[in-house]
């Protein structure tokens, strides 16, 4: 299979890596506040979701991937290129909500389209490809916005304007996959011809197989994570749902509310201490840089020690970095080594995560139960968001405070998981919690 249409997704996720950072700063440029970026966070996790469920099992049910594909492309640039047009923040909300609905319906279908016709031995290898790209094309986008940004500054542009300048190079960026993708994108199929679509058991095993490359959670912490969103049972997964599993995911509902108590807040808190446009892009860079770099490292980490350890050690990390960013004041050296620091633990955490709801699951419900953490991530980000921005009301220091406490409070819950298996290997049941062995 050509890869072609992998590219033509990696210059459409350029487009949706500068969206990312590019409308929260147009908003608070609008006059928007904390509050208001909490709100606007939320409401495309909200939007992303039910997208990513919704139209993965459309495309699974009528094989009309292709056209889905350029649907959820069409909307994105569409989106984007309105947004410099318009001057209320509710009317930018809407849009922004519009991007990511487009993008969290595209990802479970692009998955499909990877590994369609392609033979079983390759999936994970085609899937690890697909999040290569995406998160490169991620990490473009951010290095674009921050030279499109750093010129018009140069060239004597108002903010808004080069912020303008950089909504309309991520829709070109998104339009231009577009039409790469019509030419490129294989033909939508038959469902039922044999061998059109993969198991759904598995596609979920190869998920699990392939490499992470989930870079733009690293800033980004609301979007679905990758998933196959085919053949979900949630009466099953419910009679299978364990103890240790509800524990840990408890630890993700509280780090990852505290991961959006803190970035949905953050680009107006960056612009208040005198961190220009081009300032912030280059620190969402260097975050994203650092994660992507560390991605390796986090594997071999995982693999050599104590999983439980080295996801604690991360959640730590990232629960110290976020109110310490207030103490710096905006000072150059060191927001960046705290930002840098933060991406490194988002691949540990990324990693480590994975592994541990692999591990604890059954292996019957294993599909279900990366789903539910997907979900899971992305509802409790965009509460987080709200409260982090209604939060910086009473100050920084404060929200960004509460929002490590809540990394460090699930970081507590793990260790706690981590007795309770200590407890249940000293019984004998080690092979009950751990076991990754059976079919899925």
């Amino acid at each position: 299979m050509s890869d072609r249409w992998l590219y033509a997704w990696g210059l459409a996720s350029l487009g949706l890596g500068g969206a990312s950072l590019i409308v929260p700063l147009y908003v608070v440029e609008l006059g928007g506040g904390p509050a208001t970026l909490g709100v606007l966070a939320a409401v495309a996790a909200a939007a992303g979701t039910p997208g990513a469920l919704g139209v993965g099992w459309l495309a699974d049910r009528t094989g009309r991937r292709r056209r889905y594909v350029l649907a959820a492309v069409g909307t994105v640039v569409v989106a984007l290129t309105a947004v410099p047009l318009l001057d209320s923040i509710a009317a930018v909300v809407v849009a922004n909500a519009a991007v990511w609905l487009a993008f969290a319906a595209a990802v479970p279908v692009l998955t499909l389209l990877a590994v369609v016709d392609t033979p079983e031995s390759a999936w994970s290898d085609r899937i690890a490809r697909l999040n290569e790209v995406q998160g490169v094309g991620w990490a473009l986008g951010l290095l674009v916005g921050f030279v499109v940004v750093l010129a018009g500054d140069r060239l004597g542009w108002s903010a808004i304007a080069a912020q303008r300048a950089v909504c309309l190079v991520c829709g070109a960026s998104a339009g231009v996959g577009g039409l790469v993708a019509v030419g490129s994108l294989p033909a939508d199929s038959d469902p039922d011809r044999p061998g059109a679509a993969p198991a759904p058991r598995r596609l979920r095993r190869a998920l699990r197989a392939a490499r992470p490359f989930g870079v733009r959670g690293a800033s980004f912490p609301f979007t679905p994570r990758r998933m196959d969103v085919r053949g979900l049972h949630p009466r099953r997964f419910v009679r299978r749902f364990t103890p240790d599993l509800a524990v840990f995911f408890l630890a993700v509902a509280l780090a990852f509310a505290g991961f959006g108590a803190f970035f949905a807040p953050l680009p107006a808190y960056l612009a208040g201490v005198g961190v220009g446009d081009s300032g912030v892009f280059g620190l969402y860079l260097a975050l994203n840089v650092a994660a992507a770099a560390f991605f390796g490292v986090a594997a071999t980490l995982t693999a050599r020690y104590d999983v439980t350890l080295v996801h604690v050690s991360a959640l730590a990390v990232r629960g110290v970095a976020f109110p310490a960013l207030v103490v710096t004041g905006g000072a150059l050296a060191p927001t960046v080594a705290l930002f840098v620091a933060v991406g490194f633990a988002w691949a540990v955490v990324a990693v480590s995560a994975g592994t541990l709801v692999t591990r604890l699951s059954p292996p019957i419900v294993r599909g279900e139960a990366l789903g539910v953490y997907s979900a899971l991530s992305t509802f409790a980000g965009g509460v987080g968001s709200v409260a982090g921005g209604w939060l910086a009301a009473r100050g920084y220091l404060w929200t960004f405070g509460v929002a490590g406490g809540l990394v460090v409070a699930g970081a507590g819950v793990v260790l706690l998981l981590r007795r309770r298996v200590g407890r249940g290997r000293t019984a004998g049941t080690e092979r009950t919690v751990y076991s990754t062995d059976g079919p899925d």
